[in-house]
């Protein structure tokens, strides 16, 4: 079976209707953006982790958990509202639950300072295992729902639009978080940062759940068991060379995501103080920021594997850059803070490049009336490339940093060989 691409929404999102759908998932978008810069895995996570446990392999475990528990119920849920014909009520239970989650989690640290850090620091990788796995019912309706709103010629800017506002409103909840962080004693500080990312994702979810979800242009609803469905996954993984590649593609990408939770904890092995976390993350999400017009554009006027590849062989650079700044002297601790301030920029222009990228790669190879089941096929067969992180916990704790640094940038390089393949398949 040969992925072909998606049918586009029938209104081509001209009338008032359209452009209401669009203006939605915008600002649905901008307000979840904000809120997730709040619990970032690389860097908020990882610095809240590292205080309690001090423990490498419990960093790499953050981000591998939000990663495997965000992949893992897609397939589940791809079937299920491919069945139904509805992708909504996913997203209403995954889109409000990861919010509770995450006030859960903000209460938990309110009120345990005095527990032991063992017990803070179990309780904490509980409620975000909870979120992880959530959030992931999220996905399959997103993707779904947006494609059917959202013509293609207009998605690469209506995620740039997303990420755009969202970075604009991050800047805001990294500032206030950074006055968190220096006012209020530790954990009380991260907890009052997730009951602030807690309302913005209720808000987010309040509004995409308000535009309500187009009529789906088949009528004709999966029949099949699931022991088809999946049977039929095998088949589009076997018979179409694109989505296979786009597959492998993406288990280097996951090899390259090893050393994101890293990136905070080198910085602290080498002086920089936790002390200006919410200063990392406001970098980082200026990157995301600055970069949106640029990606907007590639995507929608240069295609979306040509944004891609771009990205894949940007992503060779920052590690490279950390292993320079180790390897070739440590500069004045100003300056060193500097130096991560520019590379944490870097990071984030390029995990909102690939993720716009990535969304609408798929969304665009993915049928319209197959979707939900593509975009289940493509997480669940991705979902334990995110193990990697966690694999790289291990491997600073045997060797150091420099080791999963180098494998970082060589999947970067590996990752780009694939998407050209793709290109040219």
């Amino acid at each position: 079976m040969t992925i072909s691409a998606g049918t586009e929404p029938s209104s081509s999102g001209q009338g008032p209707r359209n452009r209401s759908r669009f203006a939605n998932v915008a600002i649905s978008g901008v307000t979840f953006q904000a809120g997730s810069a709040a619990v970032d895995s690389g860097t908020i996570m990882a610095a809240l982790v590292h205080q309690l446990t001090g423990s490498s392999v419990l960093v790499g475990a953050v981000t591998t958990i939000l990663r495997v528990g965000w992949l893992s119920p897609q397939l589940f849920v791809g079937y299920h509202a491919e069945r139904r014909g509805s992708s909504m009520g996913y997203y209403v239970v995954g889109g409000f639950g990861r919010a509770a989650c995450i006030g859960l989690l903000s209460l938990v640290l309110a009120f345990g300072a005095g527990w032991s850090a063992s017990i803070l620091a179990a309780a904490v990788l509980t409620i975000w295992t909870a979120y992880s796995f959530v959030s992931g019912l999220v996905a399959v309706p997103y993707n779904d729902i947006v494609a059917r709103s959202i013509p293609s010629e207009k998605r690469s800017r209506l995620l740039a639009t997303r990420f755009f506002g969202g970075g604009v409103l991050a800047l805001g909840v990294a500032g206030v978080a950074d006055g968190f962080v220096g006012r209020l004693p530790f954990p009380a500080s991260y907890a009052a940062i997730f009951g602030m990312a807690s309302v913005l994702m209720i808000l987010s979810s309040s509004v995409f759940v308000a535009m309500g979800e187009p009529e789906s242009a088949s009528k004709n609803l999966r029949q099949t068991a699931f022991a088809d469905y999946l049977r039929e996954g095998v088949q589009v993984f076997r018979t179409d060379r694109q989505f296979r590649l786009f597959v492998y593609a993406q288990w280097f990408g996951g090899l390259v995501l090893m050393a994101m939770p890293f990136y905070i904890v080198q910085a602290s092995a080498i002086g920089v103080e936790l002390s200006g976390v919410a200063l990392l993350l406001a970098a980082q999400t200026a990157g995301a920021l600055a970069s949106n017009i640029l990606w907007g554009w590639w995507g929608d006027l240069l295609g979306k594997r040509s944004l891609l590849q771009a990205i894949a062989l940007g992503r060779a650079v920052p590690p490279v850059a950390v292993l320079a700044i180790v390897w070739f002297g440590l500069p004045p601790a100003q300056e060193l803070f500097l130096a991560f301030l520019a590379l944490f920029f870097v990071l984030g222009a390029l995990a909102n490049g690939l993720t716009i990228a990535v969304i609408g790669y798929l969304m665009d190879i993915s049928p319209e009336t197959k979707r939900p089941s593509y975009s289940g096929y493509f997480n669940a067969l991705t979902a334990p490339a995110y193990l990697f992180p966690l694999v790289g916990g291990v491997l600073v704790a045997l060797s150091g940093f420099a080791l999963v640094f180098s494998i970082s940038s060589a999947a970067a390089c590996a990752q780009f060989l694939l998407i050209h393949k793709i290109k040219t398949g």
